[in-house]
């Protein structure tokens, strides 16, 4: 299975509209011959940094999860971010306007009836999901690569005692928050799972560090799905 491979699954453009009257555009990728078990929310990352809809991790993972783990993946540009799928309105806001956009989303899982919602986060949007994801009737978060910078101590306790699961994985040579560091920040959080990626780097580039990002997201969210197979004969290469 190469890097570019996209595996059958039903795809549909969606426009998500936020509180403060903003259109965000994106797409709803549910497996084509049954019901998705559970439901990823993908926050991208940092989009002054080139963060969008089509970060890679985000973009596989809407590529290949609803056909290997029975998955629905929400994946939309948060406001002010432009992809090949369009740009969403608005201005980036830091972190904080964004809080309308996480809304805006999961009300769109809820209208749609999709099962077990999780937040994805990457970068930037790890502190989306730390900040804003409480608010809203989720299963847990799963951060990738969370740098820490906007989210403070304070937003963090309140997972303390949060029902909903947090999962953690940080690669080892992270430009911004490495494993020591991650354990220190994360120490007000009993039960967080932090899960350290040997080799792993902040964007997780190349196929087999895909792959582990992957698996650990499908171990989470649908283990009944592991071991993934990496072969598919129906795949079609998109680049």
């Amino acid at each position: 299975m190469r890097a570019g491979v996209e595996l059958p699954a039903v795809r549909e453009e969606i426009e998500l509209r936020t509180d403060d009257g903003l259109t965000l555009v994106g797409e709803l990728a549910t497996p084509v011959d049954r019901a998705p078990v559970a439901t990823l929310v993908t926050l991208h990352p940092l989009p002054t940094a080139g963060g969008f809809m089509d970060s890679h991790i985000i973009r596989k993972a809407a590529a290949r999860l609803p056909a290997l783990a029975g998955l629905a993946v929400l994946r939309f540009n948060t406001r002010g971010t432009t992809s090949p799928r369009g740009t969403s309105e608005g201005r980036f806001g830091d972190g904080d306007d964004e809080r309308a956009d996480v809304a805006a989303a999961m009300r769109f899982v809820a209208e749609r009836g999709l099962p077990h919602p999780w937040l994805l986060g990457w970068s930037f949007g790890t502190e989306l999901a730390l900040k804003y994801g409480l608010e809203h009737r989720i299963e847990g978060a799963i951060l990738l690569s969370p740098p820490l910078r906007r989210t403070s101590d304070a937003e963090l306790r309140r997972w303390a005692d949060a029902p909903q699961r947090l999962v953690a994985v940080v690669p080892e040579y992270d430009d911004f928050l490495r494993p020591a560091e991650a354990a220190q920040r994360f120490s007000v959080l009993p039960r967080i799972e932090q899960i350290d990626v040997a080799g792993g780097k902040h964007l997780w580039v190349g196929e087999s560090q895909t792959r582990r990002v992957l698996d650990e997201i499908v171990a989470v969210v649908n283990p009944a799905a592991l071991p993934m197979p990496t072969r598919w004969p129906a795949a079609s290469v998109t680049g």
